[in-house]
C-alpha cells in the first residue's frame, strides 16, 4: 500500500463505537465468511493462555480479508468479574510493508463485529418467519446480537433470562426503549427458550443449560459464550442431534461449542460460509433445530479495523505516534 508518513493512528474506543458502521459491515462480514470457507489457505489462528490472576489471554492472528491490503493481531484479555470483561488492543499493519498503520481499542469492534456474526447466522439459519426471540445473558453482547438481529429481520417479542434479575429487568426496558419491542423477563431459561423462535446466549457457563426438550420445534440457537475449553452452553446431545453450524470447525472442536461433544457431530459440522455461499443448504425443514457456535475469528477483526481505519483518516479524528522515532 505504502505511505509517506510512517506514523500509526492511535485510535479509543469511543473513537472506534464512533466509526464502526454495522450497517455496512455485516455485507463485509457475509462475504469474508464466504471467502474464509471457500479457501484453504490463511486459516485462523488463536492462542490462548490462562493468566496468575482471573482473566486469560488470547491473540488471534493472522488477521486477513478479501479487498483489505492489511492484516491484524489481537492482543485480549478476559476477566468476567469487569465491565467490560475484554480488555486489549488491536494492530493494523500494512500488508506490504508490514508498517503498522494504526493500534485500536479491542472492545467495542469485537463486540460489535461479534454480536453481527451471530445475528447474521441467526438470520440465515432460523426459520423465515420467526419472530420471538430469547436472550439468555443480558450483557453487551446480548445487547449487540439482539440489536443486530432486529436490523436483519422483524422481530415481534423479546424474553430475557439473567441470573441477575436486575440486570435483566433493565435489559428489558432498554429494548422496548431502543428497537420499540414488548420484552418480558423470564423466570427461566426454560421459560425463555421454550417460547421462542431464537435464542440468542452468551454467558460465561462452564455448565450446559440448553437441554434436550427445551426447545420448540424449528427453533434456532445462537451460542457464543463456548469460545474457550471448559465452557459451554448447549447439551452435547441437543447439538448432536441438530444441525451444528459454526465459523471454523477445526476450532470449534478444539475450543468451541464442540468441544468434547462426540466426534460425528464435529464431522457433520457445516461452516457458515459455506451455507451462506449455497454450497451447504442450512436448514432443510421447518421442524429441524439448528444451532450456531462461532470463536471468533481474526478476519472479523481485519473487516471491522479497516473500516474503522479509513473513517478516523477521512475525519482526522485520531492522534499519531512514530514507533521508528
Amino acid at each position: 500500500m505504502g505511505r509517506a508518513n510512517r506514523a500509526t493512528l492511535l485510535v479509543t474506543r469511543s473513537e472506534v463505537e464512533r466509526c464502526l458502521d454495522p450497517a455496512t459491515l455485516v455485507d463485509a462480514l457475509r462475504d469474508g465468511f464466504v471467502d474464509y470457507s471457500a479457501r484453504h489457505d490463511g486459516r485462523a489462528r488463536r492462542v490462548r493462555s490462562s493468566l496468575p490472576g482471573p482473566g486469560t489471554a488470547t491473540v488471534l492472528f493472522p488477521g486477513t480479508a478479501p479487498g483489505v491490503p492489511a492484516y491484524t493481531v489481537k492482543v485480549h484479555a478476559k476477566f468476567p468479574a469487569e465491565t467490560p470483561a475484554i480488555r486489549g488492543v488491536l494492530c493494523l499493519h500494512d500488508m506490504d510493508s508490514g508498517d503498522l498503520l494504526a493500534v485500536m481499542d479491542s472492545t467495542s469492534l469485537t463486540a460489535v463485529r461479534t454480536g453481527l456474526a451471530g445475528a447474521l447466522a441467526a438470520h440465515v439459519l432460523a426459520r423465515p418467519d420467526a419472530d420471538v426471540v430469547a436472550v439468555i445473558g443480558a450483557g453487551i453482547q446480548g445487547t449487540h446480537q439482539l440489536r443486530s438481529l432486529a436490523a436483519l429481520r422483524r422481530l415481534r417479542r423479546v424474553l430475557v433470562y439473567d441470573i441477575l434479575t436486575s440486570r435483566a429487568e433493565s435489559f428489558a426496558r432498554s429494548v422496548t426503549d431502543e428497537l420499540g419491542l414488548p420484552a418480558i423477563v423470564a423466570t427461566s431459561v426454560a421459560m425463555a427458550v421454550g417460547d421462542a423462535d431464537i435464542s440468542l446466549i452468551a454467558t460465561w457457563s462452564r455448565t450446559p443449560f440448553i437441554l434436550p426438550g427445551m426447545l420448540r420445534a424449528g427453533a434456532h440457537v445462537t451460542t457464543l459464550g463456548a469460545d474457550e475449553p471448559g465452557k459451554a452452553e448447549v447439551d452435547p446431545e441437543l447439538i448432536r442431534t441438530s444441525l451444528f453450524v459454526c465459523d471454523d470447525r477445526a476450532l470449534a472442536i478444539e475450543l468451541g461449542a464442540l468441544h468434547g461433544v462426540a466426534a460425528d457431530a464435529g464431522s457433520r459440522a457445516v461452516e457458515l460460509g459455506n451455507v451462506l455461499s449455497g454450497a451447504h443448504p442450512g436448514r432443510t425443514s421447518n421442524r429441524e433445530i439448528t444451532i450456531y457456535g462461532g470463536v471468533g475469528l481474526a478476519f472479523q477483526d481485519t473487516i471491522a479495523a479497516w473500516q474503522i481505519y479509513q473513517a478516523v483518516r477521512d475525519r482526522g479524528m485520531a492522534r499519531t505516534l512514530d514507533f521508528l522515532a
